[in-house]
């Protein structure tokens, strides 16, 4: 019986074998793409098992697979096909190009996802749309290229001229910018060489930011850097050259305009014509051109370019097997300054120099195990005049043109108070032979990640553990001197020979260095799991993370910083038609006491994709729609001033100055208090919402993005105000502040590849977020409208404009009863013809700091961003244009935009003398007289000079022609670009009085500027 039963289960044993061997199957195929290229590294999968291969180099593949299931191809940017095996040993496949663009893979905090399971607000951009721009800094690029996100450039200066970015506006009264991450780790990213970027994903709600737990409120930029492909070497080299020049420069008035002024503001102020400081000679002598005893210099001209050059030259090299893949790249960009070479002992002038390099290497140690080493770094070289930040553009804003004659037979030539009696500001006296910093930065940065799949526990399951250094080391060099100046004048007695007299001596050069280091290390380690069950697909992650900054500055700079938490996600979606993300952190953070140091910060989303749904299918215009919703708590570790403010109350011991009772001289000792502690101190906590619709039509052809987002921001830390004037101590930050934010934004697409030759994209964006501060503690007021409550944050204040008096009244003249008796209120005595009128708010009968009330939009980010993205190619041309745009914002005009010779005897703005009140401009004066006198009315902060600074702009436009030939492939060359592009090229805004982007404050700044730039690009 054990042997007829062995021989019966030996016989299904081989029939079972039989079975199995003519169920299994051997397939193999190409997978190529439209235009018949070869496809490398396809995923392969059989469905029914979830077993896989990649294509390798010339792509081919080749897998086993039972009878009768279906294979599975997929690949970046193409669209996914499934292919049922039948009969045939052979399936080659042609993948097309996705135009739903469902299958795009997009970062996000600590993974990926594809762009159709994302149920949460992410805006992505492509290093190839970046390259389009030819800024130095990538930051200045992302302007209306994306929504959610303002880029504001303040300045043109090399070396500093990245834009403050801000994601969705403003929501709290701190620090507002966001959290930037470079491959995974925190660090900046303004100088890295676009040619090295891959990607940028902006992260807007929170459960796209709750992972970053403390640090996540503001918003989340990712920045991932290129990496190698298997296949054949490719190697990339181009350089370009380009010229920069100020988008707007005033004009300021010459010395003849500048005399007549001077002398109509002397007499308006009641003086005697007879002291007026400009006579009749030198008014001609003006007029005739100016000499050297009254000059008329056009100070602009005679210390700026015309033009200054940047330059920008890259190598890149990428490629490498199925086992090793590599990209590497080098870079040098140049950008030179727009101040002339007066000086022949100093470099003075601005430069800046940076060389970037990359190395990134994967290497798969086993089937299973694969290690990447991201190796990145630069060195930024800045040359900058001495005295630069402390006016130097102020200076040459304020120059007079009469102030100096330049530089004359090598000597520094001013204008002589015993010719002119003027105070001058000569322009060269900001920087002219007073030396230069030369400052040198080294950034490296180093990961290693270590990623093992773990499938022989379970399929799906990996484990990952990343470590990161970073460092950089600053050295300052210092050269600081003073030149030899003279002054013109004539010989005495003899009014015919000009003489030059010494006022200044050369001082000797002095030499300084200084040095500056910062290192910090990052580790994480992490499981996560990914994997389908039939119609069910779910996921997770469980991660470990923390950072140690060395030298973290202020009054503990030995103490490092230290963050770490833990992070956790799980997501599932059926049928990739309901999808459900649940995302939390779990921070630590320094800067608050132990109970409450760590905390806990979850979201939920979902989606739903509606052009799933059996009801949807006969919508023939409808590709793709997806609802998605999300919810959650982010929080704010930010804090303003000193770390550690939970610390104890401090105070100093003073060794005297009390005394006690009356005529007694005896000092006694005593302590003072400084800064009392808030044991209670914790983060502010942003409660987000976000609802989003996407929707593809004809045939993916025209794409529509909306999101609507509600946020309220609530702990944050302010300084308090209401207390009593006998408190003499510091007082700290507490958690009182709030603030609301809402919004929307929108995005149009139209991509269409009309034929083989020819493609055409468009691109619309809007963005509007409006902030309101709900509670700031402040002193009580009698009028609503005086509060920063209730208004945006950064909303300017002042005095509403009604015109210009007419007549000569006293102000301040009432009858025996009180009454006023001319019908305008008090503006403290005499006003005179062409002088302001402001509406008295409150009905008091009187202009004070009761009548001021907000006035334009916040000056620190605009509410409504715009963007127009075009793009054509057919066959090797290509053209491509960025149109962004602003609105709802507001500059307050430093003084000397707004007061005639800076209020005292300073230069003045053409504008300014064009548009002031005179009798004869009454009825179309912009401004008011001249006038010294009435400079404390003229010139309060009102409507008249807080400004709209609303624009659109030419941002970019690049015209390129790419140019193939056999003869190139005999020489190794794939194919030649040439392109043509400019930056910042064309400004439309009725803002006039600089760029409508910057914000040059009281010192000034170096101005804004545009790019014309050619470029040449070689590919191998």
């Amino acid at each position: 019986m054990k042997k007829v039963l062995g021989t019966l289960i030996f016989a299904l044993l081989l029939l079972s074998a039989g079975i199995t061997a003519q169920a299994q199957r051997t397939i193999s195929g190409v997978v190529t793409d439209d235009a018949g290229n070869l496809l490398p590294g396809v995923t392969v999968l059989v469905v029914e098992s979830n077993v896989g291969v990649v294509t390798n180099l010339d792509g081919e593949y080749t897998i086993r697979a039972i009878q009768g299931s279906t294979l599975q191809f997929s690949f970046v940017g193409m669209s996914t096909q499934q292919v049922p095996m039948g009969d045939q040993t052979t399936i080659n496949v042609k993948l097309l190009e996705d135009a739903i663009g469902l299958e795009e893979v997009v970062v996000i905090g600590y993974g990926e996802k594809t762009k159709v399971t994302i149920t949460g607000a992410v805006s992505t951009i492509t290093g190839e749309d970046l390259l389009r721009s030819p800024v130095t800094s990538v930051t200045n690029s992302l302007a209306g290229k994306i929504t959610g996100i303002s880029a504001v450039q303040n300045t043109g200066q090399p070396g500093q001229d990245e834009a403050a970015l801000f994601i969705r506006g403003i929501a709290t009264l701190n620090d507002a910018t966001p959290l930037t991450i470079v491959d995974g780790v925190e660090r900046p990213f303004a100088q890295i060489d676009v040619e090295e970027i891959e990607s940028i994903s902006i992260l807007k709600d929170a459960s796209a930011t709750a992972v970053y737990g403390v640090r996540g409120a503001n918003g989340v930029i990712i920045v991932t850097t290129k990496r190698g492909e298997a296949g054949k070497a490719k190697i990339s080299l181009s350089t370009s050259t380009g010229f920069q020049e100020p988008t707007m420069m005033l004009d300021k008035a010459n010395s003849e305009i500048f005399a007549l002024g001077h002398n109509e503001r002397n007499i308006n102020d009641g003086n005697d014509p007879a002291t007026n400081v400009f006579t009749d000679e030198m008014l001609q002598a003006f007029r005739d051109g100016g000499n050297i005893i009254y000059p008329d210099m056009d100070w602009y001209s005679y210390l700026f370019k015309d033009y200054a050059l940047q330059t920008k030259t890259n190598l890149t090299m990428s490629g490498g097997t199925e086992r090793v893949r590599y990209f590497t790249a080098i870079g040098y960009t140049n950008q030179g300054g727009q101040l002339k070479d007066l000086d022949p002992r100093f470099d003075q002038n601005f430069n800046f120099n940076r060389y970037n390099y990359r190395s990134n290497l994967d290497i798969d140690i086993t089937e299973s195990t694969l290690l990447k080493l991201t190796l990145g770094g630069r060195t930024e070289i800045r040359n900058a005049p001495k005295e630069r930040d402390s006016g130097m553009w102020k200076e040459a804003n304020w120059a007079q043109p009469m102030a100096g004659s330049g530089i004359v037979d090598e000597k520094w030539i001013s204008t002589s108070q015993d010719n002119i009696t003027l105070e001058f500001r000569d322009p060269l006296t900001g920087f002219y032979g007073k030396g230069y910093d030369n400052q040198t930065r080294n950034y490296l940065d180093l990961d290693i990640d270590l990623i093992q799949k773990l499938d022989f526990i379970t399929p799906g399951l990996r484990a990952k553990v990343k470590g990161s250094y970073n460092t950089n080391y600053t050295h300052t060099k210092s050269i600081a001197s003073s030149p030899d100046r003279y002054e013109a004048i004539y010989m005495p007695g003899d009014s015919t020979q000009i003489v030059y007299k010494k006022i200044g001596d050369e001082g000797k050069i002095n030499y300084s260095e200084s040095t500056g280091k910062a290192r910090n290390w990052y580790m994480e380690a992490s499981l996560d799991y990914n994997r389908r069950f039939g119609n069910h697909e779910v996921g997770g992650l469980l991660l470990y993370n923390q950072r140690v900054v060395h030298y973290a500055g202020g009054g503990f700079n030995g103490i490092p910083r230290t963050v770490l938490g833990l992070v956790a996600r799980m997501t599932y979606n059926y049928k990739t038609k309901y999808l459900l993300d649940l995302n939390m952190g779990y921070n630590g953070s320094e800067n608050f006491p132990v109970e409450q140091r760590f905390g806990f910060f979850p979201s939920a989303s979902a989606g739903w994709i509606l052009s799933e749904e059996d009801f949807m299918q006969n919508v023939g215009f409808l590709d793709y729609i997806k609802i998605r919703g999300s919810y959650g708590v982010v929080g704010n570790d930010r804090l303003p001033g000193e770390r550690f403010l939970y610390l104890p109350d401090s105070w100093t011991a003073e060794t005297g100055g009390y005394n006690f009772g009356i005529d007694n001289p005896l000092n006694q000792p005593g302590a003072l208090e400084n800064l009392i502690g808030n044991p209670y101190v914790t983060w502010e906590t942003a409660v987000k919402q976000n609802y989003g619709l996407d929707l593809k039509v004809f045939n993916g052809k025209l794409s529509l993005s909306a999101d609507y987002f509600r946020e309220y921001r609530k702990d944050i830390l302010i300084q308090m105000n209401t207390i009593p004037e006998y408190v003499a101590a510091e007082l700290p930050a507490v958690n009182l502040g709030e603030v609301k934010n809402q919004g929307y934004e929108l995005e149009l697409r139209w991509h269409q590849k009309i034929n083989k030759d020819m493609l055409l994209r468009i691109g619309a964006n809007m963005s509007y977020a409006r902030n309101e501060i709900m509670f700031w503690d402040e002193i009580p007021q009698p009028h609503d409208y005086l509060y920063q409550t209730g208004n945006p944050v950064g909303q300017p204040f002042g005095y509403i404009f009604e015109g210009f008096f007419t007549d000569t009244i006293n102000t301040s003249e009432v009858d025996v009863d009180g009454n006023d008796v001319d019908g305008y209120a008090d503006q403290a005595g005499f006003r005179y013809p062409g002088d302001v009128i402001y509406e008295d708010l409150n009905g008091d009968n009187k202009i004070d700091d009761l009548d001021r009330r907000p006035v334009g939009h916040s000056t620190i980010v605009p509410e409504y961003n715009f963007g127009l993205n075009l793009y054509f190619k057919w066959k090797g041309f290509d053209i491509s244009a960025t149109v962004s745009g602003v609105k709802n914002t507001s500059r307050i005009l430093p003084s000397y935009f707004r007061e005639p010779f800076g209020g005292q005897n300073r230069g003045l703005f053409t504008y300014l003398y064009d548009g002031r009140w005179t009798e004869e401009t009454a009825n179309t004066a912009i401004y008011p007289r001249f006038s010294m006198a009435s400079g404390d009315n003229n010139y309060r902060n009102s409507d008249l000079w807080i400004v709209d600074a609303s624009y659109i702009r030419l941002k970019n436009v690049e015209v390129g022609y790419t140019i193939t030939s056999p003869l190139f492939q005999q020489m190794g060359l794939s194919n030649i670009r040439i392109y043509v592009n400019g930056y910042n090229l064309f400004t439309w805004s009725d803002f006039s009085y600089f760029d409508p982007e910057s914000r040059p404050g009281s010192s000034g700044l170096y101005p804004m500027t545009k790019l014309y730039n050619v470029g040449l690009k070689f590919n191998f």
